[in-house]
């Protein structure tokens, strides 16, 4: 609260006794009162009513200043109204246990969105867990079809696949800590996964893989982030040209180390391109070749900050993209 607050907020009262001061003045001098000793009434008013004020503001102010340190020093704000101290008037008790009833409103909705949160996580979970086993079922089904269907329908199971790890991750987004195991990793195996879980999906749509110096450790979740790397995988592949080019250069930068993957396709177009990670934004291209959710890139984006990667992208309309990862190697020094 500033001065300029305190004053406007009773500006009404202020002014009721100014005029109250100002008309005693008045009316003792009409009476005969001395000048003297009305001068000396009206300096020591003047000084009372300015104590009085300053004293009031001084009060309001550490008052206000106490409550905004306890919501400041809570994690969870809406358990303010819990944590208030003793009311000190009775307009604070009124407004405390206004407060209150409004706080214990919040606090059982927050459980409530919880509770059901928890519950649609859970599930998710099973569900995952439970079509694993007819994914599993229909890749020894496809071994007794013919070459080219066995490839077709094994690519469609990838894409299954991919589409429920997906919705895996988003379920425990809320709660990575329950699922995240951060370790030295080798980039090199992360990436040699990555490509062997689209392995169909990259030989169907006749993408070639180079690789360039992915000899290198990184503190990070090994599985985390070889979906993460799949997701950039299937979006170069979305969006290649008619021979797709896909590579991984790595390099150490301190206590980083620097993962690129660059790919020769489509392209992104520049008033685009600061859009690409925000959630559901497809872009022309994805527009054009249908099937986009705009989902991908918004996940690695979450993902990426979860597990304290850098992530950015760089592109020219026509010539490819590149997506640039940071990962932290060494462990930082306290």
């Amino acid at each position: 609260m500033t001065l300029g607050d305190f004053l406007w907020d009773r500006l009404g009262r202020l002014v009721l006794l100014l005029a109250a001061g100002a008309g005693s003045i008045l009316f003792l001098s009409l009476t005969g009162t001395q000048p003297g000793i009305l001068a000396i009434l009206g300096l020591v008013w003047a000084i009372l009513f300015l104590a009085v004020q300053a004293v009031d503001f001084l009060k309001c102010r550490g008052r206000l200043l106490e409550l905004e340190a306890i919501l400041e020093g809570l994690d969870q704000k809406h358990l303010f109204a819990e944590c208030l101290p003793r009311p000190e008037t009775a307009r604070e008790r009124a407004l405390f246990g206004l407060m209150r009833r409004a706080g214990k409103g919040a606090v059982e909705a927050v459980s409530d969105a919880r509770a059901a949160q928890r519950e649609y996580r859970e599930y998710i979970e099973s569900w995952v867990h439970e079509i694993k086993t007819p994914i599993t079922a229909a890749r020894l089904i496809c071994r007794g079809a013919d070459s080219v269907l066995r490839r077709k329908l094994i690519t469609e199971l990838s894409q299954i696949e991919n589409h429920v790890e997906r919705a895996l991750f988003y379920a425990r987004a809320e709660s990575p800590e329950q699922d995240f195991l951060i370790r030295q990793s080798s980039l090199e195996a992360i990436a040699a996964e990555a490509i062997e879980q689209h392995r169909s999906l990259l030989i169907q749509s006749g993408v070639r893989i180079e690789t360039q110096g992915l000899e290198q450790m990184v503190y990070t979740d090994g599985k985390w982030a070889c979906f993460l790397l799949g997701q950039l995988l299937q979006n170069a592949v979305r969006y290649r040209n008619p021979e797709p080019v896909i590579v991984l250069a790595a390099k150490p930068l301190g206590r980083q180390v620097q993962l690129t993957v660059s790919d020769n396709g489509l392209g992104i177009p520049a008033q685009e391109l600061p859009r690409i990670f925000d959630r559901g934004f497809t872009g022309s291209n994805g527009r054009a070749r249908g099937g986009s959710t705009g989902m991908g890139l918004y996940l690695c984006r979450k993902l990426a900050a979860m597990l304290e990667i850098r992530l950015e992208a760089r592109s020219l309309e026509g010539q490819g993209t590149a997506v640039i990862l940071t990962f932290p190697a060494r462990e930082t020094l306290p």
